[in-house]
Parts: C-alpha cells; sequence; structure tokens
C-alpha cells in the first residue's frame, strides 16, 4: 500500500526533503543517496520545494510489497514555443542505493552503479483544469521496479515493455512502453555509485511490434517527430488515438520497413513463456539437464549460467558487425576465475542457492532432437527471430520466466556459440541453442516471399498451431512444426 502526502510533510521513515541549501541538521538524517538525487530535483524544480509524494507505508525491506520507496511529482510547465506541453513529471526512489547499508542495495563501491543504477521517471500530459497529478503512474512504476528486483533484469535506453493493458486501466490504445533517457534528469553520483534516470514512454500497439521488428531508439526518434505522439521530450498522452504510422503513413514504408531490411533488429532476446525437453534419450536418465540433482534439490542455473543469458539479452542494444555470445569457460586473469559475486536472489533464496551445480562442472551436451514450446505471444517473434536477427548474422534468445530454461538461436556469424554446423542441438545445462539451418527450413512458411534454401539437411513437416501454444519437434534428421 501507499499513501500520498507532500515529501516535506512529517512521516514515520522520512524526514523533510532537502535540497542543495538544506540545514546541515536535516542533511545529517537524510539518507545520502536519496539526498543527492532530490538536488538532482531542486535543480530543474527549485520552486517546488515539496512535491506530492506517493509514499510506501511499509518499505520493501521491512517486508512491504513496493520497492520504491517513494515516487515524486512535479508539475513542468513545458515550452509551448518548442510543442513540449505542460505535464507531470514522476521520478521514483528506490531501484538505486539510498541508504548504502545493505538494507536493500549491496554497497559495491562509488565508482560502479548505485544499486540498480537507475530510477525512473514518467512524463503525463496535464489535462486542462486538472489540480493535482494522477497517482496511477506510481503504481505503474512499482510494477516495473518489482520486475526489476525480482528479476534482476535492468532496463536500458531503447528497451521495451509489453504491458497488454492500457497503462491508466482505462479504454486508451497507449497499452506498452519503451524506456530512455529523460531528457532533463542528469546523471548523478551518489556517495554509492552512479544513478541515471530512465523515463517511461507510452506507446501503441503497432508501435510496440516496430520497436521489436526494427530497434526501439528507432521508434523513439520517430516519436520525437511527431508533436502528438510525444515531441522532444517524448510525454506520454494517454488520449492519443491514433498511431504515428496513422499520422503519418509514409513512416512506415520509408523509415521503419526500410530500417528493418538495411538494419535487422537489435533486440537478441526477450524474457518470455517457452520450455524445451531432450527427446535424445528418456528424461529419467540421471545425466539429463532437465533433472540433475544434488541430494532431493533440483539442479538449478548456476550463478555463471545466469549471468551469461543476461549477457545475451544485455546485446541486443548492440549492433555489431561481429556479434559474440559470452563464452562458455570463465574468464581468467593472472590465473585466477573471476566469478559474479552472489546475487540479491542468491542470498535471499537459500534453497535454491544451496542446490547450484558449479559452473565448470557442467558439460556441454550435442543433442540429437529437441522439443521447443512457446506460448502465442513468444511464437509470434519468430519471424523477427528470424528476419531481424538470424539473417543478419547476430542471435536471438528466449529466457523463460517459469523457470530456469533459455533457447538462443544463433547464426553462423555469431563467435561464442556452442551449437556447429555438425552439432546444431546443444545445451550447457538448462541454457539451449539451436543453429540457425533448422529456421532456413521455416522461411517458405513464414514468409512466402523469400527464397527457399537449397540442400536443406532436414525436411520439414508442417502442421498448424494451436491457440495458445507453438510446438516445435526438431531432430538431426527432421523437423516437424505442429499443433
Amino acid at each position: 500500500m501507499a499513501e500520498l502526502r507532500p515529501s516535506g510533510a512529517p512521516g514515520p521513515t522520512a524526514p523533510p526533503a532537502p535540497g542543495p541549501t538544506a540545514p546541515p541538521a536535516f542533511a545529517s538524517l537524510f539518507p545520502p543517496g536519496l539526498h543527492a538525487i532530490y538536488g538532482e530535483c531542486r535543480r530543474l524544480y527549485p520552486d517546488q520545494p515539496n512535491p506530492l509524494q506517493v509514499t510506501a507505508i511499509v518499505k520493501y525491506w521491512l517486508g512491504g510489497p513496493d520497492p520504491l520507496d517513494y515516487v515524486s511529482m512535479y508539475r513542468n510547465v513545458g515550452s509551448p514555443s518548442a510543442n513540449i506541453p505542460e505535464h507531470w513529471h514522476y521520478i521514483s526512489f528506490g531501484l538505486s542505493d539510498l541508504y548504502g547499508d545493505n538494507r536493500v542495495h549491496e554497497f559495491t563501491g562509488t565508482d560502479g552503479p548505485s544499486g540498480f543504477g537507475f530510477e525512473l521517471t514518467f512524463r503525463l500530459k496535464r489535462e486542462t483544469g486538472e489540480s493535482a497529478p494522477p497517482t496511477w503512474p506510481a503504481e505503474l512504476m512499482q510494477g516495473l521496479a518489482r520486475y526489476v528486483f525480482q528479476s534482476e533484469n535492468t532496463f536500458c535506453s531503447g528497451d521495451h515493455v509489453s504491458w497488454h493493458s492500457p497503462l491508466d486501466n482505462s479504454e486508451s490504445r497507449i497499452q506498452h512502453m519503451l524506456l530512455t533517457e529523460d531528457p532533463q534528469m542528469q546523471p548523478v553520483q551518489t556517495p554509492f555509485g552512479v544513478v541515471t534516470f530512465l523515463q517511461i514512454v507510452g506507446v501503441c500497439t503497432e508501435e510496440l511490434h516496430s520497436a521489436q521488428q526494427w530497434n526501439g531508439q528507432g521508434i523513439l526518434e520517430l516519436l520525437r517527430t511527431v508533436p502528438v505522439a510525444g515531441g522532444p521530450w517524448l510525454i506520454t498522452d494517454m488520449r492519443r488515438g491514433e498511431t504515428i504510422f496513422e499520422i503519418d503513413p509514409h513512416l512506415q514504408q520509408e523509415r521503419v520497413d526500410k530500417g528493418i531490411e538495411t538494419d535487422g533488429s537489435n533486440l537478441s532476446g526477450v524474457s518470455a513463456k517457452c520450455a524445451w525437453d531432450d527427446l535424445s534419450r528418456p528424461p529419467e536418465d540421471d545425466e539429463d539437464s532437465r533433472s540433475i540433482c544434488i541430494g532431493t534439490q533440483p539442479r538449478r542455473l548456476s550463478g555463471k549460467d545466469t549471468e551469461q543469458i543476461r549477457e545475451t539479452l544485455r546485446r541486443g542494444l548492440e549492433i555489431n558487425s561481429k556479434p559474440v555470445l559470452p563464452p562458455i569457460n570463465p574468464q581468467r586473469q593472472n590465473g585466477l576465475a573471476h566469478d559474479r559475486a552472489p546475487s540479491r536472489k542468491d542470498s535471499l533464496e537459500s534453497d535454491s542457492s544451496t542446490a547450484i551445480i558449479p559452473h565448470e562442472l557442467i558439460r556441454t551436451r550435442q543433442l540429437e532432437s529437441v522439443h521447443l514450446k512457446f506460448n502465442q505471444e513468444s511464437g509470434a517473434l519468430i519471424p523477427l527471430c528470424l528476419r531481424g536477427r538470424l539473417l543478419h548474422g547476430r542471435h536471438f534468445t528466449y529466457k523463460s520466466i517459469t523457470g530456469d530454461m533459455a533457447i538462443t538461436f544463433v547464426s553462423t556469424g555469431v563467435e561464442g556459440a556452442f551449437a556447429t554446423e555438425e552439432h546444431p542441438y546443444a545445451a550447457h545445462g538448462p541454457w539451449l541453442q539451436v543453429r540457425r539451418p533448422f529456421f532456413f527450413s521455416l522461411l517458405p512458411f513464414i514468409d512466402s516471399s523469400l527464397p527457399t534454401p537449397p540442400l536443406l539437411p532436414w525436411q520439414l513437416l508442417i502442421g498448424w498451431l494451436a491457440q495458445s501454444t507453438l510446438s516445435f519437434l526438431c531432430s538431426s534428421g527432421w523437423s516437424e512444426l505442429q499443433s
């Protein structure tokens, strides 16, 4: 639960919000990370020292459900001459390290990121006659923060979030989000590291799909050129009833379609409902990667595997001439292996951490046949995986949101892959890689305008899709798309 009050109002956990000229008594009592972010807010809004603030009644570090301690809400007058309308500016506090005492985030030094390294912002167009900011954006930001804390996946500029519901629970067409740098908030150096500010931008479904097929930064640039769709500061208008492609039909063909053809997609992975099974041997085999156990505990992703998969997803924002997957072997420096420090999730879930097999003991296995399963939304991204990624010599990863599994499709030009032309299906623990030729066999069925590649090593037996599940049965001798 949360309560709404001025940030300067007395409360059980938050003293008055100080600015750069706050009395020393307040500054000494105020958490240093929070004080640093408030300083940036006061720089932008010197006339609003005590903005309205949504506050978590029970803080996350005391067992509450909301990771963000506060969300401050400022009134921004905009700049009519620059097509920037008056709007409400929301700023979160809690994804970065506010306290520096390890109650929420592990302190790792002043040179790196503070906590997750960023805070969220949101700009909502102010309606005529509106005297106070709506509070629903604060709950939206809490929802995104819960995802970050639970998954430990961070956001980057250009990322997209498939929300599938109007952001304000109305009938609006604004049902998804892109993320970009806040146009006014500058990075802040706090005593616990650096904090940047990522702005949430509400978009329509068609704009989200274009961001997936091409890239988020490209769509953000188009939104900036259309005043009613965001303008220079990318202000969200929940009453917007047209997409940028309906406002300017030339944008789809002249910018997006050409961009996909020239650049491909820079989305290299998604968190999705997916799974894979090794059909090469019975699952009760004790050496099967799906059933390795230590005592009575099921085998889980090691920290090294998790970090590799996350790094694969992070590379979606990089368009490299020579794509590289993170290596399987730990990198060594001066003869010593440098492993990732235990994550917050590892430390809180003691049962799972006891079941981790050391990364070096998990062998890479070549598989004869695998069964891939995706839900409908994940399956709808397969043309993107093929046309926007693999045909441009890149890779694409599905990371399961319901378990430890991950599936990466790799093309011939990707270095560091353990799936090869000779062994197109390979697994390292629960991480499966599939080599590109299987998807080449789907070309005629995904897009009839694309040519069938010659001398395919597999034959394709095709059924069709169920309403909710896309299922592939693949082996070295055959591949089947079945319902």
